[in-house]
C-alpha cells in the first residue's frame, strides 16, 4: 500500500497574504499621494530638534505662573461642570437607548440622537459654539457636554442592553412602578460600569478641555495658542507640564474613585433608601 505524504497542520491562507499585500500597496501609494518621503521626515527631525532645544528649561517664572494657573483652573472647571451636566442627560437618553427596556419607536430616536453627538470632534463642535456664543467657556462647555452625552449614553445603554432581566421581573413581580423597577432592577446591576463610564469621561474632558480652548472656548489651551504664536517655547513647555500634572493627578483621582466605590466587594444601600428589602451585588456573582 502507498504511504500518503502527511498533511500540512498549517497551511497557507492565501486569502488572507493577498489581503496583507494589497494592505501593504495601499499604505504605499496613500503615502505617495501625501507626498510622505524620507527627505521631508529627515528633514523634519532636524526642524524638531532645533525647537525642542528652544523649549528648555521651561519658564515658570513671574505673571507666566498666575497665567498658568487661571487656565489650568478653568480648564478644570470646564471639565468638571461639562461632565456633570452630560452625566445627569446621558441617564435619561441611555435608558431610552435600551432595546431590552424601551420601545422601537423610543430607542431608535435615541440612539439616533447619541450618533448624532459622537459624529464630531469636540473641537469641531467647539468651532460651532464658539461661533454661536462666541468665546469663553461657554462654548467649551457646550462642546465637552455634547460628546459626554455621545459617549456615556452609548456605554450605558449597551450596559443595560447586557443585564440579565431576572431581576428586573422580580421587581416588577412586586408589583413596582416603571421608576422603581429601575431604581432596583436596572441601575444596581450597571451601577458600577457606569460609575467607571462617568470617571473616564472625567479624565477625557480633562484632557479635550485643554484642547478646546485653543480655538477659543475657555482654558489653558487658549494660553498655550497665544505662547505658540509668540514663539514663546520655554512657556509653551511649561504650560505642557502643567497640562500633563494635572492629567496625572486626575488619573489618580480616579482610581481612587474606582477603588472605594468598585473594588469593595459589596455594593449595596445605594439603591435601598426607602425599599422594604435592600438590594445587594456582589461583584463577579452573576444570576
Amino acid at each position: 500500500m502507498q504511504a500518503t505524504a502527511p498533511r500540512n497542520p498549517f497551511p497557507a491562507n492565501w486569502p488572507v497574504r493577498a489581503g496583507w499585500l494589497a494592505l501593504l500597496a495601499y499604505v504605499i501609494w496613500a503615502a505617495n499621494q501625501l507626498d510622505f518621503t524620507w527627505s521631508r521626515f529627515i528633514t523634519g527631525l532636524d526642524n524638531a530638534q532645533r525647537f525642542l532645544s528652544r523649549m528648555f528649561p521651561p519658564n515658570f517664572a513671574g505673571d507666566k505662573w498666575d497665567m498658568i494657573v487661571k487656565g489650568l483652573t478653568e480648564s478644570l472647571e470646564i471639565a468638571i461642570i461639562a461632565t456633570f451636566i452630560g452625566i445627569v442627560i446621558s441617564l435619561p437618553i441611555g435608558l431610552m437607548s435600551a432595546r431590552n427596556l424601551s420601545p422601537q419607536w423610543i430607542s431608535w430616536p435615541a440612539r439616533l440622537l447619541v450618533a448624532l453627538c459622537r459624529s464630531f470632534h469636540p473641537v469641531i463642535v467647539a468651532i460651532i459654539f464658539v461661533k454661536a456664543v462666541g468665546f469663553g467657556a461657554i462654548a467649551g462647555i457646550g462642546a465637552l457636554v455634547i460628546g459626554s452625552i455621545g459617549f456615556i449614553s452609548k456605554l450605558f445603554a449597551e450596559a443595560i442592553e447586557e443585564i440579565s432581566l431576572k431581576q428586573v421581573e422580580a421587581v416588577r413581580a412586586s408589583g413596582a412602578s416603571f421608576f422603581n423597577t429601575l431604581t432596583y432592577g436596572v441601575l444596581p446591576q450597571v451601577f458600577g460600569r457606569f460609575l467607571g463610564f462617568c470617571t473616564y469621561q472625567l479624565d477625557s474632558n480633562l484632557r479635550n478641555s485643554t484642547m478646546v480652548g485653543i480655538v477659543g472656548a475657555g482654558g489653558v489651551g487658549g494660553t498655550l495658542f497665544a505662547a505658540f504664536q509668540r514663539f514663546d517655547y520655554d512657556f509653551v513647555l511649561a504650560i505642557l507640564i502643567s497640562i500633563i500634572t494635572l492629567i496625572f493627578i486626575g488619573e489618580i483621582l480616579s482610581n481612587i474613585l474606582r477603588a472605594v466605590f468598585l473594588d469593595n466587594k459589596t455594593i449595596s444601600g445605594w439603591f435601598s433608601s426607602g425599599a422594604s428589602t435592600p438590594v445587594i451585588i456582589r461583584r463577579g456573582e452573576e444570576e
